[in-house]
């Protein structure tokens, strides 16, 4: 009855709720939510198995967010170290500019010895642009509408993690430990 332009709904969990939600979106709301994924991409296929259709999803959805929080680099005993060319591609690590250069906390009193202090998000956004819309509404799987956002500049949750490690935010043991193998 106060007729918002924002809608915020904490969590989706069932057809009520979604539905209610796709409702909104189509009247002119901006619904904020959350739904249990673990990919951007993964939130489509979580969408269509709750029962909503295609058509529906590209009507109402602008984009999908997947995040993860990683630990931060201790900046009082932040180090930086060259990674062996086999460890490297051992993890399937591309070099930047030729070396494996990263960062690592030593520990100090400031961090209590962990090395790390605080912590970021990484995040991919995954936007509705007309190739994921006609995947969506042609029911294309999970992995086929990742690799078309991947195709439309997407960074993976591991893309962005791996530039925050290199540029000395975290660590590449972070990295690895949040996000899949497969990204």
């Amino acid at each position: 009855r106060q007729d918002p332009d924002v809608i915020m709904i904490g969590e989706i969990r069932d057809f009520e709720t979604v539905d209610m939600s796709i409702k909104s979106a189509l009247t002119g709301h901006l619904v904020l939510s959350t739904l249990h994924s673990t990919t951007a991409a993964g939130a489509i296929a979580r969408l269509v198995n709750m029962g909503v259709e295609p058509y529906l999803i590209n009507s109402s959805l602008i984009c999908t967010v997947s995040q993860r929080l990683v630990r931060r680099i201790c900046p009082h005993c932040r180090e930086q170290y060259v990674m062996s060319r086999e460890t490297a591609e051992g993890l399937k690590i591309k070099p930047d500019g030729g070396e494996f250069r990263f960062f690592r906390g030593k520990g100090c009193q400031a961090c209590s010895k962990t090395g790390y202090s605080g912590r970021i998000s990484i995040a991919e956004v995954l936007m509705l642009t007309p190739g994921i819309k006609n995947l969506i509404f042609n029911m294309a799987q999970e992995h086929v509408i990742k690799k078309q956002a991947v195709e439309e500049g997407m960074q993976t949750l591991r893309q962005q993690g791996m530039r925050l490690a290199g540029e000395g935010v975290t660590t590449v043991e972070e990295v690895f430990r949040v996000t899949a193998a497969d990204e």
